[in-house]
């Protein structure tokens, strides 16, 4: 079956996120939506997946845990996991790796864990933006050890995407998935870059905001509805040109 997806979402712990996006309210703007699975992934943290995830369980939507890490080169790619303990593992290999700058609260807002009340039980204090020592390069094999599956973000903007810093995506990444911001870029994208006619397309929001979340749109085809079955799906090679 196919299934109505955001994967890409940000909450309150993410820098410039909005204080709105709490667990209970990206669930059930979700759910208001029309969207099925949803994949909560804050800059270079999971630390607010597991509210999320419960929130959604109450909304009646998936929420597949995940992050939006920033890689050395200030790419940055999505990365999603079947269960929340091998995300949290991934962030917790990450939160090593990353660059500890004190955030400023009055330019990039707030870095708020919360539970699935929506009650604030912590605050990080290093901001999550930075770079990381990850380079895109390896960041596909390296989240595929950990048991999840990794796609470069937004890849049609002129700024922290794979394009706009690299020009074009190596094969040597091992992508099978990539994500753009607007899909009726994708033809002339293709026509620029063959490499994307190989590779699954699916378009998210990068909300940080609830009024960005986009309405039901984009379908998945699922075996199931599950993390486990996106993360799988999403990380089989692609054989048919076109997008989901």
């Amino acid at each position: 079956m196919k299934y109505y997806y955001d994967l890409h979402l940000h909450s309150c712990l993410s820098p410039c996120g909005d204080m709105d996006m709490t667990p209970n309210n990206i669930t059930g703007m979700a759910s208001l939506l029309g969207l099925d699975v949803i994949a909560l992934t804050d800059h270079n943290t999971a630390l607010n997946c597991e509210a999320t995830i419960a929130a959604g369980k109450e909304n009646g939507v998936v929420v597949v845990p995940g992050m939006e890490l920033t890689t050395s080169e200030d790419i940055h790619a999505v990365c999603l996991f079947p269960t929340l303990e091998k995300a949290l593992n991934w962030s917790e290999y990450v939160d090593s790796r990353r660059i500890k700058i004190k955030n400023r609260p009055d330019i990039y807002g707030r870095q708020v864990i919360m539970n699935a009340l929506d009650e604030e039980i912590g605050e990080l204090e290093h901001l999550l933006l930075p770079a990381t020592e990850i380079s895109i390069i390896s960041a596909y094999k390296l989240v595929r050890s950990f048991g999840g599956t990794c796609y470069p973000a937004h890849i049609d903007r002129d700024s922290l995407s794979i394009l706009s810093v690299l020009g074009e995506i190596d094969p040597a990444c091992g992508f099978v998935t990539a994500e753009l911001a607007d899909k009726s870029k994708l033809p002339e994208l293709r026509a620029q870059h063959p490499i994307l006619n190989s590779l699954r397309i699916v378009t998210n929001s990068d909300a940080h905001y609830l009024e960005n979340m986009r309405d039901a749109e984009n379908r998945l085809e699922l075996a199931e509805l599950s993390a486990a079955c996106v993360v799988e799906t999403l990380d089989a090679v692609y054989h048919a040109r076109g997008t989901v």
